[in-house]
């Protein structure tokens, strides 16, 4: 990361708003509030952490980064974000689908539709941080032709989503059958 710019904190402080206000839209109308709450906690959960761990493994694509301090809570801050984003993504795909866990009813189209929201997202955030300056990309970034911006940030968000919806739909059915 060469600059932090505080701007950087507007894009998430609007969109964490837009989550806890869809967060509780949804909930109101869940007739299953304790599955609802469960899933949301492990999707935040699951998606900070494994973002965390590909923010740290994609570091050294970036220029002028290290796994110090410094960086590491950088890649933490820009985990909370990711998290977000994938909340924010679940969420308007619940408004879509009319269904809070349209991921149980996950199927090829949707997943796809997901893939590309991901990655369209992720191309267009990447666009507009490289070109503020708030990171560089080291010449071992695979760059995506066209767009110029990183293969590495872009597979992130087209790949995480789904998994950690995944990942939390199947917890929150174990914890069901567990709990009866």
């Amino acid at each position: 990361m060469n600059k932090l710019h505080p701007v950087i904190f507007l894009i998430p402080v609007i969109a964490l708003s837009i989550v806890v206000l869809f967060y509780l839209f949804l909930l109101k109308r869940e007739s299953n509030k304790i599955a609802f709450k469960r899933f949301i906690f492990f999707t935040i959960t699951f998606a900070f952490v494994l973002n965390l761990v590909w923010e740290l493994a994609h570091l050294p694509l970036y220029q002028n980064n290290a796994y110090d301090a410094l960086h590491i809570a950088l890649c933490a801050l820009a985990s909370i974000a990711d998290a977000i984003m994938v909340l924010l993504i679940y969420f308007s795909l619940a408004l879509i689908y009319k269904n809070a866990f349209w991921i149980k009813d996950i199927n090829i189209l949707r997943s796809l539709i997901l893939v590309v929201i991901g990655g369209a997202g992720a191309v267009l955030a990447e666009i507009r941080h490289v070109s503020q300056g708030d990171w560089t990309y080291d010449s071992s970034m695979p760059i995506i032709p066209i767009v110029n911006v990183g293969l590495s940030p872009i597979l992130q968000f087209m790949l995480l989503p789904l998994i950690i919806y995944c990942i939390s739909l199947f917890i929150v059915q174990k914890l069901k059958s567990y709990n009866g």
